[in-house]
């Protein structure tokens, strides 16, 4: 059963290692532009807000037709923490039933991956109350001198490895009374969805930006 689905992309002015990375320069247009354009053919998205501290970037958004939210600078601060974050953005969402949180740093994430996590979580078993994407990770890993996932005397094949998850915060999909409540966009017992190393590629630094930017171009020609 479908259910009301907002989609949020949360924006701010205080990018600090990428200057206005969400709406400099890419491909031609911008992060921003980019992942509005895309979540407006997710025919299951019952509305887009682009939630932010920012006059220039809540003027694009009215621009592309999708719902601008102002932000309050004491949560797009660098210093909050994120669940802070998400409690006050949920709070200013409570007219909606679900929200889908996503990022648009992450611009490599395909049309069918939205669709394909809003269709599961429109039919997720009873013990599940949330959807999120992950990024599988079979590497040999330490902390410090202690290898975390194999035994160096027995050094594995590396297809033996056990297998971990790691959140990319590409898509997290969660009813927003559940969101408000832990003050996150993870619920008690989240469904994974994994995505390629590709899909999950997420911008941080200025060399993410311009390598991101090489792929989109590729995938996009």
């Amino acid at each position: 059963m479908s259910r009301e689905i907002k989609a949020i992309i949360p924006v701010r002015s205080g990018s600090q290692r990428v200057k206005k990375k969400n709406i400099r320069k890419f491909a031609g247009t911008s992060l921003l532009e980019i992942k509005v354009r895309q979540l407006k053919r997710i025919p299951d998205i019952t509305d887009i807000v682009v939630n932010s501290d920012s006059k220039e970037m809540l003027d694009l958004a009215a621009s592309l037709g999708v719902t601008p939210q102002k932000r309050d600078p004491y949560f797009a601060s660098s210093e909050i923490l994120a669940n802070l974050f998400w409690e006050n953005l949920a709070e200013q969402n409570l007219d909606c039933e679900n929200i889908l949180y996503t990022n648009c740093t992450n611009p490599l994430v395909s049309d069918e991956s939205y669709n394909k996590a809003i269709s599961l979580y429109n039919s997720l078993p009873k013990e599940f109350d949330s959807l999120t994407t992950v990024t599988e990770i079979r590497e040999y890993l330490w902390d410090g001198n202690v290898a975390i996932n194999y035994d160096p005397s027995t050094h594995p094949r590396s297809q033996e490895l056990k297998v971990y998850s790691a959140l990319n915060f590409a898509i997290s999909i969660i009813p927003t009374g559940l969101m408000k409540a832990r003050k996150s966009i993870l619920g008690n017992h989240f469904f994974q969805l994994n995505l390629s190393d590709l899909e999950s590629t997420d911008i941080d630094t200025i060399e993410d930006f311009r390598l991101a930017e090489i792929l989109y171009e590729r995938k996009n020609t």
